[in-house]
């Protein structure tokens, strides 16, 4: 079963990428918007929570996104810490560092390391991208 179009917050500050991923979106029927910075990022969520956002990690003033994640978590309204963040960066291709280990340590279970619901590598493929956007816009049991 396809997943419902979802308002989709794409927080990018590379503006061909955050244009090639909203083409990709929206031809799924998705709405999206666009934020180059997080404090844009936030502005937006503020105004009008989306069902799901797509995040850069390293924006203009450094790691952004890791910051965006740890605030909105934080955030006083429960319904903007619930929305489904995926990472969507290309530093694991230039770094060894990886956000989403497989295994834990004696603080962080496997996947605990950032709470976000999934890590997409940049540049991504538009069927992955979908494929990963209807799977976490799939209602969950309890939620309407």
């Amino acid at each position: 079963m396809e997943a419902k179009p979802a308002r989709i917050l794409v927080v990018e500050d590379d503006v061909d990428a955050a244009e090639a991923v909203k083409t990709i979106l929206e031809s799924a029927g998705h709405q999206v918007s666009i934020a180059e910075s997080a404090p844009k990022a936030w502005e937006a969520v503020r105004a009008q929570p989306p069902d799901l956002i797509l995040l850069d990690v390293m924006m203009p003033s450094g790691t952004e996104g890791f910051h965006f994640v740890w605030d909105l978590r934080n955030a006083d309204d429960q319904k903007l810490r619930e929305v489904p963040i995926v990472i969507l960066s290309a530093i694991h291709e230039a770094t060894p560092l990886r956000f989403y280990p497989t295994e834990g340590d004696d603080t962080y279970g496997p996947g605990e390391y950032l709470p976000v619901q999934a890590f997409l590598d940049k540049p991504v493929e538009p069927k992955q991208l979908l494929d990963q956007v209807a799977a976490l816009l799939k209602p969950r049991p309890g939620k309407s």
